[in-house]
């Protein structure tokens, strides 16, 4: 275990900040598509059941057993669709041994487990 920072250590942690413009909810699938499109990454936030926490390999992750076990937060960077269904392709934090190398697709178009109602961008601050 770490007992004090690594890395660059060259910048102090005041210099070392970003800072947004603005930010803003963004909600309807075709809503997020275009923020994605058009600005990059997105912030959102969905549900977390037992079954999720099991999740693995390239599959397209839809709720089916488990209870809930707590609100989670993670980046969404795009979209696609795979044997005939649509998925947003998510960033989680948990490291890249979990899911495809800390990567997830979760449904798309149904708000799966809330995912497409708790959407936040922002737009950096020149």
């Amino acid at each position: 275990m770490l007992s004090k920072c690594t890395g660059n250590l060259s910048k102090s942690w005041s210099t070392d900040k970003y800072f947004a413009k603005s930010s803003y909810s963004v909600s309807g699938e075709k809503n997020i598509m275009t923020e994605i499109y058009n600005n990059g990454p997105v912030e959102c936030a969905f549900q977390v059941y037992q079954d999720f926490m099991a999740y693995s390999g390239d599959a397209v992750y839809h709720h089916v057993t488990g209870q809930y076990l707590g609100g989670h937060a993670v980046k969404m960077l795009g979209w696609g669709v795979q044997n005939g269904e649509k998925y947003w392709l998510c960033a989680n934090s948990w490291n890249t041994s979990w899911g495809n190398q800390g990567y997830f697709k979760i449904r798309k178009g149904s708000n799966e487990c809330g995912i497409e109602s708790t959407v936040w961008a922002g737009l950096p601050k020149q």
